[in-house]
């Protein structure tokens, strides 16, 4: 446990005035024992805190007085000091409260006397006039009402007045408050006071019966009666002003209740007078006077819903709703307020209001509850779960559960669970179980999809008031159905609650039930199998989910349940060892330890821990599994614990060091994340658990403890952690070589960020057990300042903030010389053409800034004077010198831009070319970040230096601005004014010159948002620190105003963009008034203009209004959230006004700017739910703009849609167009948005008339293809109940007949739409209606159109109900039935009767779909259609078709080869059916798979090939008996593909042609080539290989032919044992083939392939003892693993580690290492793979001749000559060129693990090598490494900066030469062991040197 440190209160001491010192010194005795000289002590105390132990002395002291001294006037003097004290502090002020606690134990005899001094204090109080004085006389009054009863005394005395107070307050603040609009800030302040005064007014009016005995004062004479009167005319006219917030509306609606019920004369009158409110039906009732004329106001017709809400709110809550005490007329009330509310609910659609709105009906639902405590029974009857209101309450329910806002969805449980006990209130008998609306509810929330999140936190309520046997009786595996969807991460906080309440309720079901300890293991069954099993088997977003929101939960409930899932996971853990996809039983086996750990379920305090139930080596396997989240999970079990000073175990320590070692290089930014922060968490706990340790090493020194023999020594685990931590930062640096992957970097540097932080250097005498400083020289921080060099800018950051976390004294540089290569490298850096340089020059140039001896390093670099050292100036900070570096640096970098600009002002391609600007203002805006800018000393020349910069970006942008705002600026090269001038010709690109323009503009817009975020604002001339002045803060508005409005091109808008936001962030919460006004000003002026449409208009008008849209989202963004957000609604009101059609507008533009400003509104997130209530507008201008005749209009229309769809539906994360994760059902989605019921139901029905009309001509409506989309989001719910206000019944004939479209498209959405609009179980009743009107072949006329339309129709809903779960299988099949006599009355459309082929297609695709229905209906459900004689007709329909009777070669026919894929479909589903079935006998049997291989059609060769392709997979994979039927006939088969494999063209039917000759056993087909093909086997072989060597292009093909071809040669290999010499030269062509696959130049699936077929080759060429290819082919396909293993892609290193896996899976292998069997990851599988590769060397060869071809891969020709071809490099017009990035591979870590496992082979075979080869070898590696040599010497200073590219590829060959030389220098006895001089190669630890020995 760790211990929070307390925080220091900070109490401000109270202070009186002159004249109470005197009076108190006056009366203060001599002895200082009275209260005067109490307090005199007290208020000459400086310190708050002092102050409140003294005032807690007051009241001890006079209850000492006795009662006759209490007339004394010292002590009448010292009350009035301590009443003006208690007025005069503040109300936040402890000493407010102390003083109030302290006062309430005054003793009797005080009392009157102290009443007497707080009332004068407060009388004087009330007497305040000033306006902003009013809030502390307010806290004050609150103060007194809150528990102080000397206060509260004080207010009843002055009753009247406080009122009249009070009424003075409420009147003046909103007055005050109309002064200030546009004062965000002053109104924000009033609005607070008003709230505050309102709430005491409401505590005010609770106490006024206890003032007044009696009803005195409900005379209308009384002062208090008028003053309360004036109070509730106050509130109500509060009630109607929306110019308030909804805070002050609402406490407003609970005073006008409370006003009400304190003033009515009865308890009964109170729900009258409150009906009246809330129904408007004063009319000529007889109602008080009073009442009329105070809130007369509020019973008309117009009061705002918003009024109405607050008052029912204040009814719930102000009123008493037990007791009946409002008997039958408050039963009716409570009824009242509930129809008001729902009638709300349709009206309120802002986001607030919705939210006020849900938390009343809970308020509700919570009175109803409590009103039946004595109810009448007509009330129960009418609150019965069958009625009316709870029928409205549920819709409610089920229309908000899925609402945007949290808070909403939280009320709706809340509301639905009160619901549930409503209904159990009504119901007499005490069993819920058989009651009828439970069983209603369960089996519509259980019919619902998973998908629906309200669905989850409903059926969690109903299994508490029901119980989960009850929910699991209706289906049983709901758990099951449950874990199934925690795949989506959106619904996995919703399941796993639903699960743990599920979990929970039955474990205390089954403990009532059972006698014995049986019940476990049903409770296993139920909910721990399921678990285990998507464990295994389910993907990874899903199993996280199950281990993140279910396992903790699930062992928090059963603790006991670990050890029975540890138990079978450890016993499936060597069968199913998981994969790159799937985490397997080892996978999951850490993951539940991992989670019993970090949940407190393994402690070593219990004895039960990880070491005790799982052995070290299964740890060891999975931190190295192929699986990421293995690793991550097997890791988490190391680092993470429950308690944060747990001691970290030194078998922990080891297997962390393991760890760490091959996971650094992770491609996966999740994976990196997670290992930095569990590393993190390690290095915590042992932070932590030292000083734990270092605690208990004191104790132990200063007594000797008995059980010290037993305990272990603290002194040897510090030691112990010491080492650790230095090996870990060992590691981590050697990490950082050159040509390290920018993953590995990432990971090092992070985690030495995380030690930085964790163990800083120690401050006095705290004990630290390590610090990494110790472990730093200045060559670690020369290797990590080479890091600035990354192409990648996170890891350059990451450098930068290690540096920035060590001591200075660590990396201070001292050699001047090093100071001044370093700042010139970087100033050429920040002029140099590639981008990513200035990132590098910027981080180099604040690395140097923060150096003390840069300035004294730099004189030669600056002619001007410097000034006085920063030690010279007296009383300056030790930071100062910081302070003079940025003012220098800056000061030269603007001085060359100055000069830069100069020069590209004339030549601006010159500046492209040789000194693009923007690299300068990146390095100053990087320069500036290293300043506190809010306490700068040197404040002058800082003005001056940010005045000269504003200036130079302004000179800056307007060279630039031509080309960035070109109409296209891609291609433009401007014309220099000076380039007639004699060598000014100067080469550069376009894209050159673009970059340079772009960037530029950029980096300015970046500092000129900077300044106005980061400068301290000048906001009047003599302020101190201001640099920046209130008109230079207006210049760079007008600038970011002029680019955004009127630039055209987007690179240039979108950069001011950004500086824009910054600075109306600035200005919206600038204290200057003029400067807090101008977004209002800005956005009220453009608003102006857009509507103007005025032709003399600079706004920039194109297609999508260029930035107009950009600079009024950020003026709108800017808008305080807190507030009212009047400029959006302002702006959302004259947008949708513009964005509607008129007719009598003259100018378009108005209209097309405001669509494009909606869709960019609509788009950000920043506006969040308060642009909710504008989306129905919205979609109805885009769809009317739809019927626009001006393009411009249509297009924007078009980009509105889109993003309306998107902020409706959600943003589509999957692939599935029809998935109903982006839907809504209908009445959510009109509930929401009412106001488009009835626009979409008119305007479909004006669409479905034009489509659908009598007149023949083709009329195409805009609209339709909107309204489809939108329909076919919406879907019924089983929820949604019989309400016909929004019922979705009128859209479908509409949307029926939308599918008579003469589109096609139209027609198909028509009939997608169609679908959702029909439950479930009307689908079959809709099919036959839509069969019925398909026309009869005798019908003279047939519209095509409509014919296609209604079978996609039937299509459709025919394939919703097949995959449908939720229907009633016993219905299924008389429902089949009746579909099936209904379409085979209509099967002449699937004949030739009918001319239409496209028809055709659409009826045989309804026949293919019935068949698959087939297959899906139960069993016995079938037989029924055979009597019906379907198969039959299907016959009929093949056999007289096309495919049967030959095409006749004409024209291209319109839907011929749709057809022909249907038809096609259709006959294989009836050769599949005659297989399954052979008494199913079609008329003149079916059409052959060969028949139909031989069509001349490809779309039916290559349909055939897939299902062959499936029937082969099947019969080889054995997985099912019913598929074999058709086999007999595969050796036929056989001859026909060997055909086609010679004769076919379609590339597709060619790859899967070789695909199937793959599947099938060779053996079976190779016998038929010489009789089908005339080739011999060997030919044939040939022949694959050629299609492999020549299809690079087609991969494919390649791939499957590389498959094949590897196929064959095993097969030869294993037939013809001894003919192998004559297949000699296959087989090294085969071996070249396979090489060639792997090169980098060809695609993924080749090497893919490659890696397939070496794991199926291993056990014949790579683990053989006996070789079968020669060694060279051998080494050869080890290469090809090697190579493989080092992929940049993923996919291909985890099939290459799984060749690793197979090759130490032979039985002469895998006892050589304890990873055997086991499916690693490629790091750890490359330095096996070369481990086994060293050991199998010997068995092969006496060495003589492989291990000089192992001493040349090290030595690694091809690169040499590469490196030779390449340096140097020659600057290219690239510019976003990163050179050579490596993401993955990393040489140096291959070499290492060569030299490792080399080292032993050189040792054992050193006499048997061949002299005159080692001799030729070393020759090579010598003039190798002087040559290599020579070119370094040919880089510039500091290359690892300035030629970082050519400085790492020399750095790595000039390693691998010089390994090479050390091992022949040891081959030779020249040196004793190699790797000690090889110190500067990455070092990989041995971790089974033994085994490997062995």
């Amino acid at each position: 446990m760790v211990l929070k440190k307390k925080k220091d209160i900070q109490v401000a001491a109270l202070i009186v005035g002159y004249q109470e010192l005197e009076t108190l010194r006056s009366f203060a005795d001599a002895e200082g024992k009275n209260l005067a000289s109490l307090l005199l002590r007290c208020v000459q105390l400086t310190d708050g805190l002092v102050q409140i132990h003294c005032i807690k002395q007051i009241v001890p002291l006079l209850e000492k007085i006795d009662g006759n001294q209490a007339c004394d006037p010292m002590y009448q003097s010292c009350l009035d000091i301590l009443g003006r004290i208690y007025f005069s502090v503040g109300p936040k002020n402890p000493l407010k409260k102390v003083l109030a606690s302290s006062l309430n134990g005054l003793p009797e005899s005080f009392f009157a006397d102290a009443v007497r001094s707080f009332t004068c204090c407060l009388q004087e109080e009330l007497k305040t006039s000033n306006l902003y004085s009013y809030r502390k006389v307010i806290d004050n009054l609150a103060s007194c009402m809150e528990n102080f009863n000397l206060g509260r005394t004080s207010v009843m005395n002055l009753f009247k007045d406080v009122l009249r107070f009070l009424q003075k307050v409420l009147v003046e603040i909103p007055e005050e408050n109309r002064k200030f609009t546009g004062n965000h800030i002053a109104q924000t302040e009033l609005m607070h006071d008003l709230l505050i005064a309102i709430r005491v007014s409401v505590m005010l009016v609770q106490k006024v019966q206890e003032i007044s005995q009696g009803g005195l004062w409900k005379i209308p004479s009384s002062p208090v009666w008028q003053s309360m009167c004036g109070l509730l005319s106050i509130f109500s006219k509060f009630l109607r002003n929306d110019d308030l917030l909804q805070n002050i509306q609402s406490t407003s609606g609970l005073a006008v209740i409370l006003l009400i019920k304190t003033m009515c004369d009865t308890t009964e009158m109170i729900p009258g007078l409150v009906n009246h409110l809330i129904l408007h039906s004063v009319g000529s009732c007889t109602v008080p006077e009073w009442f009329m004329n105070s809130c007369g106001s509020l019973c008309v017709e117009d009061v705002p819903g918003p009024a109405l809400l607050f008052l029912c709110q204040g009814a719930l809550a102000m009123l008493n709703w037990k007791n009946g005490s409002m008997g039958q007329s408050g039963e009716n009330l409570l009824l009242d307020i509930a129809s008001v509310l729902f009638s709300l609910s349709l009206q309120l659609k802002e986001s607030s209001l919705e939210m006020f709105l849900s938390r009343i009906l809970v308020m509700w639902t919570d009175s109803a509850l409590d009103s039946f405590e004595s109810s009448s029974l007509s009330l129960k009857s009418r609150l019965n779960g069958n009625s009316d209101t709870v029928g409205k309450l549920l819709e409610y329910v089920y229309t908000h559960w899925e609402h945007p806002l949290d808070a909403v969805r939280y009320q709706t449980k809340t509301i639905f669970r009160n619901l549930l006990q409503i209904h159990q209130c009504t119901v007499e008998r005490s069993d819920c179980v058989s009651d009828r609306f439970f069983l209603g509810l369960i089996e519509s929330l259980l019919r619902l999809e998973w998908h629906v999140k309200g669905k989850y936190s409903c059926l969690s309520c109903l299994v508490d008031c029901v119980g989960i046997e009850n929910v699991l009786a209706v289906n049983k595996t709901i758990p099951s159905q449950i874990l199934e969807v925690m795949g989506d991460q959106s619904l996995a906080p919703y399941a796993g609650d639903l699960l743990e309440t599920m979990f929970k309720n039955h474990k205390n079901h089954l403990k009532s039930q059972a006698l014995c300890s049986s019940w476990i293991d049903q409770w296993h069954e139920t909910w721990v199998s399921p678990l285990l099993l998507i464990l295994r088997e389910g993907s990874l977003e899903q199993t996280a989910c199950v281990i993140d929101y279910y396992l903790p939960k699930l062992l928090k409930c059963s603790p006991e349940s670990l050890s029975y899932m540890v138990n079978i996971l450890q016993t499936s853990a060597y069968i199913n060892t998981g994969s790159c996809s799937s985490r397997g039983s080892l996978g999951v086996l850490m993951a539940c330890l991992r989670t019993a750990r970090a949940h407190g379920h393994l402690q070593s305090v219990s004895h039960v821990t990880w070491s005790s139930l799982v052995s070290s080596a299964k740890i060891k396997q999975g931190l190295v599994h192929q699986h990421c989240q293995v690793r991550i999970d097997a890791l988490g079990l190391l680092c993470e614990s429950h308690r944060s000073t747990e001691i970290v175990s030194v078998e922990e320590m080891q297997l962390l060091q393991f760890f760490i070692q091959y996971n650094l290089n992770s491609q996966s930014p999740g994976m990196r994340q997670q290992i930095c922060s569990l590393l993190q968490k390690l290095f915590s706990r042992i932070q932590e658990s030292s000083q734990v340790l270092y605690k208990l090493e004191q104790s132990k020194s200063q007594q000797e403890s008995v059980n010290d023999s037993t305990e272990k020594n603290p002194s040897e685990t510090l030691q112990q952690y010491q080492n650790f931590m230095s090996s870990v930062c060992n590691s981590l640096f050697r990490a950082l070589f050159p040509g390290s992957s920018h993953s590995t970097k990432f990971s090092a540097l992070t985690i030495l960020g995380s030690i930085a932080e964790l163990f800083p250097d120690p401050e006095g005498k705290t004990q630290a057990v390590f610090q990494l400083s110790h472990e730093i020289d200045f060559a670690r921080v020369e290797t990590i300042m080479e890091c600035f060099s990354s192409t990648f800018e996170e890891v350059k950051i990451l450098a930068f903030n290690l540096l920035m976390k060590l001591p200075k004294t660590v990396v201070h540089i001292q050699d001047s010389l090093k100071l001044q290569a370093l700042f010139r490298v970087a100033m050429e850096l920040s002029t140099s053409t590639k981008p990513y340089d200035c990132v590098t020059a910027s981080y180099l140039l604040r690395f140097l800034i923060g150096e003390e001896g840069l300035r004294s390093a730099l004189t030669t670099f600056f002619n001007n004077s410097l000034g006085p050292s920063p030690c010279q100036r007296g009383g300056e900070e030790p930071v100062g010198f910081v302070e003079r570096n940025t003012l220098m640096v800056i000061r030269h970098l603007l001085e060359n831009l100055e000069r830069e600009i100069s020069q590209a002002e004339s030549s601006l391609l010159q500046a492209a070319a040789l000194f693009p600007m923007y690299g300068r203002v990146h390095c100053i805006i990087g320069a500036f970040q290293q300043l506190s800018l809010n306490n700068l000393m040197l404040v002058t020349e800082w003005r001056h230096v940010v005045a000269k910069l504003i200036l130079t970006s302004y000179r800056l942008s307007a060279v630039v601005s031509p080309v960035v705002q070109s109409s296209s600026p891609e291609g433009l090269i401007p014309m220099d004014t000076d380039s007639g001038k004699e060598g000014q010709s100067c080469d550069v690109t376009a894209q050159a010159v673009l970059v340079c323009c772009w960037r530029s503009m950029k980096e300015v817009a970046l500092l000129l948002g900077m300044l106005c975020q980061l400068v301290p604002l000048q906001s009047v001339p003599e302020a101190p620190d201001g640099l920046v002045t209130v008109e230079q803060i207006k210049n760079i508005g007008d600038y970011f105003k002029q680019h955004l409005l009127q630039s055209r091109h987007r690179g240039a808008f979108e950069l001011a963009y950004t500086g824009f936001v910054k600075l109306t962030q600035v200005l919206t919460r600038c204290p200057s008034e003029c400067l807090q006004r101008l977004p209002e000003q800005w956005l009220r002026d453009v608003l102006e203009e857009i509507k103007s449409s005025n032709p003399s208009s600079k706004l920039c008008a194109t297609r999508r209004s260029a930035g107009i849209p950009f600079y009024i989202q950020a003026l709108l963004a800017s808008e305080p959230k807190k507030g009212r957000m009047d400029l959006l609604k302002i702006t959302m009101k004259e947008l949708i006004s513009l964005a509607l059609p008129l007719g009598d507008s003259q100018s378009s533009v108005p209209q097309v700017h405001a669509l494009n400003i909606l869709r960019a509104l609509f788009r950000d997130t920043r506006l969040g739910e308060n642009i909710i209530p504008y989306v129905a507008d919205g979609i109805q201008a885009a769809i009317l703009g739809f019927t626009s005749p001006v393009w411009a209009v249509r297009n924007s229309s078009t980009l509105l849609f889109s993003s309306l769809i998107t902020r409706i539906f959600g943003v589509k994360r999957g692939k599935d167009e029809h998935s109903k994760k982006n839907r809504m059902t209908g009445r959510e989605f009109f509930s929401r948005f009412p106001a488009l019921y009835p626009f979409l139901l008119k305007q479909l029905e004006v669409v479905a008339n034009t489509v659908d009309s009598d007149s023949s001509e083709l009329k195409l409506h805009p609209n339709l293809f909107l309204f489809l989309l939108i329909l076919g989001r919406l879907y019924p719910s089983p929820m949604d109940g019989t309400s016909s206000v929004l019922s979705m019944a009128p859209f479908v004939p509409f949307i029926r007949r939308c599918g008579h479209s003469a589109v096609y498209r139209s027609r198909e959405m028509a009939a997608r739409a169609l679908v959702p609009f029909v439950m479930i179980d009307q689908i079959p009743n809709t099919i036959q209606s839509l069969l019925s009107e398909l026309p009869n072949c005798t019908d003279l006329c047939i519209r095509h159109n409509h014919v296609h339309g209604m079978l996609l129709q039937v299509f459709h809903l025919l394939q919703s109900y097949s995959d449908s779960k939720h229907r009633a299988n016993s219905d299924f099949q008389q429902e089949l039935t009746d579909v099936t006599v209904c379409i085979k009355a209509k099967l002449w459309l699937a004949k030739r009767q009918n001319p239409c082929l496209v028809t055709r297609a659409a009826c045989i695709d309804i026949l293919v779909l019935l068949t698959r229905c087939l297959d899906k209906a139960p069993k016995g459900s079938q037989p029924g259609l055979k009597i019906l004689g379907f198969w039959e007709e299907v016959g009929t329909i093949i056999s007289e078709s096309e495919l049967k009777t030959g095409i006749p070669s004409s024209s291209a026919i319109p839907g011929l080869i749709q057809y022909l894929q249907s038809l096609t479909r259709l006959v294989i589903a009836a050769i599949f059916a005659t297989a399954a079935d052979p008494s199913e006998k079609i008329k003149d049997g079916p059409i052959s798979l060969i028949q139909l291989l031989q069509s001349d059609f490809p779309e039916v060769r290559q349909l055939t090939l897939e299902a062959l392709l499936h029937l082969v997979t099947l019969a080889v994979s054995g997985k099912t008996g019913k598929e074999r039927g058709p086999l007999p006939s595969l050796p036929d088969m056989g001859e026909t593909l060997l055909k086609m494999a010679m004769e076919e063209k379609h590339q597709e039917c060619f790859a899967k042609v070789l695909k199937i000759l793959h599947c099938l056993d060779v053996s079976t087909w190779l016998p038929l080539t010489e009789s089908c093909i005339h080739q011999t086997p060997k030919e044939f072989l040939n022949w694959t290989m050629s299609v492999a060597n020549a299809s690079s292009e087609r991969i494919k093909i390649q791939s499957e032919a590389l498959r094949l071809a590897s196929k064959l040669v095993t097969h030869h290999v294993q037939m013809y044992t001894e003919g192998l010499p004559l297949m000699e030269r296959e087989l090294k062509q085969w071996v070249q083939l396979m090489a060639y696959c792997c090169g980098g130049e060809l695609q993924t699936g080749a090497r893919l392939a490659v890696a397939e077929v070496l794991i199926s080759v291993t056990p014949f060429f790579l683990t053989n003892q006996h070789l079968i290819l020669d060694l060279p082919d051998t080494l050869m396909l080890w290469k090809c693993v090697f190579i493989l293993l080092q992929s940049e892609e993923q996919t291909v290193r985890d099939r290459a580690a799984e060749v690793v896996q197979a090759a130490l899976s032979q039985e002469n292998t895998c006892r050589t290492t304890e990873f055997a069997f086991c499916l690693v990851n490629a790091s750890v599988a490359l330095d096996l793979a070369v481990a086994l590769l060293c050991e199998l060397l010997p068995q092969w060869d006496p060495l003589t001749a492989g291990l000089p071809i192992l001493l040349e891969w090290l030595l690694g020709e091809d690169d040499i000559r590469k490196c030779m071809e390449n340096t140097p490099q020659v600057e290219d017009d690239f510019v976003f060129d990163k050179e050579e990035v490596n993401f993955w591979a990393e040489t140096l870590t291959y070499i290492s693990h060569l030299v490792k496992h080399l080292s032993p082979l050189c040792k054992k075979s050193w006499p048997s090598q061949d002299p005159q080869e080692l001799s030729r070898l070393r020759k090579t590696a010598s003039q190798q490494y002087q040559h290599l040599s020579q070119l370094s010497k040919q880089l510039p200073p500091t290359p690892e900066f300035s030629k970082t590219a050519d400085h790492t590829r020399l750095y790595i060959q000039k390693e691998r030469t010089l390994a090479c030389l050390k091992l022949l220098d040891f081959l030779e006895g020249k040196e004793e062991d190699p790797t000690p001089g090889l110190l500067s190669l990455p070092y990989v630890l041995s971790f089974n040197s033994t085994e490997n020995k062995a």
